[in-house]
């Protein structure tokens, strides 16, 4: 009665007894197959050192040279970061003070002996009294101070443009620096194309290195003109700062020399007027 039963329990189900000895044979016949080694790698695919480093050294010469330039030109921004930072701080700062001084003088030559020969303000100073010297015999007080005024507008130029020197350098970086590192990406991606025509293959290991690469002196590139951007917004403003004081100073001494020609302008004995350095 039971094999009856298990008989007809096999005749339903033929499709898993077939299935089970498909699998039992598949399991066989892979256990006797012997084990097939992975494929070696070539060594010319494996990545090479992709830290900063290690990406400069293994550079093609002109992508080295796109970076030696690029870490040179912001070498050079700091550098005249820092120089002409103090030079415009330490500037604007004896302007207040000589600016002060001017403001309590009573005359030309009363700031004159206060104030350091070495500074612009006594620059002006100077040229307001050549000016006024030259034009003893001259009876126009207008026409002096007009004289005057010029100079002075020399000598505030001539400290405007001194003060200027060494920013041009900053807007020159600011402005090439980002294709100079654009063209090392071009060169170094042109790179990476000639090594996959080389070795007929698109493995990773061929073109990660010349793209990151190329990426490095994109990223130089950003590094030095970014801060020279800055830096150069920077000190134009400080910049116009020191002209706007320059200018105070300037407009102190026209008033001091107004002053002065209005007091005492002509000898009364020789009709001539005054040496205002002598007083």
């Amino acid at each position: 009665m039971m094999t009856e039963i298990f008989a007809e329990r096999i005749k339903r189900t033929p499709g898993v007894i077939f299935a089970a000895l498909w699998l039992a044979c598949c399991d066989a016949a892979l256990a006797q197959t012997p084990e097939t080694p992975a494929p070696d790698v070539p060594v010319t695919l494996l990545p090479r050192d992709l830290s900063p480093w290690g990406m400069f050294s293994n550079a093609d010469i002109i992508v080295k040279a796109v970076m030696v330039g690029l870490a040179f030109a912001s070498l050079v921004t700091w550098t005249v970061a820092l120089a002409k930072g103090l030079e415009v701080i330490m500037a604007r700062r004896r302007l207040r003070k000589d600016l002060r001084v001017l403001a309590q003088a009573r005359s030309l030559a009363d700031a004159a002996r206060q104030l350091d020969v070495r500074h612009t303000v006594a620059g002006l100073i100077e040229a307001a009294l050549a000016e006024v010297e030259a034009s003893a015999d001259a009876a126009d007080k207008e026409g002096i101070k007009e004289r005057v005024a010029l100079r002075l507008s020399r000598v505030e130029a001539e400290a405007g443009r001194r003060m200027t020197r060494g920013t041009g350098a900053l807007a020159t970086i600011g402005a090439v620096a980002p294709f100079v590192g654009l063209f090392g990406t071009v060169w170094g991606i042109m790179n990476s194309f000639i090594n996959i025509s080389k070795q007929h293959t698109t493995n990773l290991a061929v073109v990660a290195p010349g793209i990151a690469e190329a990426l490095l002196a994109t990223a130089l590139g950003l590094f030095a003109a970014i801060p020279a951007v800055v830096i150069y917004n920077v000190f134009s403003r400080s910049i116009a700062a020191y002209r706007a004081l320059h200018a105070d100073c300037t407009a102190e001494v026209l008033r001091l020399l107004s002053r002065d020609l209005d007091r005492e302008t002509v000898h009364p004995a020789k009709g001539q007027r005054t040496n205002l350095a002598a007083e």
